[in-house]
């Protein structure tokens, strides 16, 4: 129960620091809070995929460029699935550089 609780949660604060995002940098934009909750899901899922084909070194959680421009890829191609999503490339870097910043700094335990 708990794994199911955590798991809500990260992506609840995921859909929030995306709503941020898309309301402070240009080249991102999310039309509404179900649209983020989809948009975390999705790009947790293609991360996910994404490490499992080309293994933990280009992992999104890697902090280095690869795992950076492994997040963008990721956030770029999220827009495709999610209908109020637009992102631009640079849009997409800067989310990633945004989102890796709040990784770095919001506890693994709250994520």
């Amino acid at each position: 129960m708990e794994n199911w609780l955590g798991a809500v949660i990260r992506f609840v604060v995921s859909a929030f620091v995306l709503l941020a995002v898309g309301f402070f940098l240009p080249g991102f934009e999310i039309i509404g809070f179900g649209s983020a909750l989809i948009a975390a899901i999705v790009i947790a899922v293609i991360g996910y995929l994404v490490e499992a084909l080309m293994g933990d070194e280009i992992s999104p959680q890697n902090r280095g460029v690869i795992g950076f421009i492994t997040s963008a890829v990721v956030i770029y191609l999220t827009q495709f699935v999610v209908a109020d999503m637009t992102v631009s490339i640079i849009g997409a870097a800067l989310a990633a550089v945004i989102i890796g910043i709040v990784d770095a700094v919001v506890p693994t335990e709250l994520r």
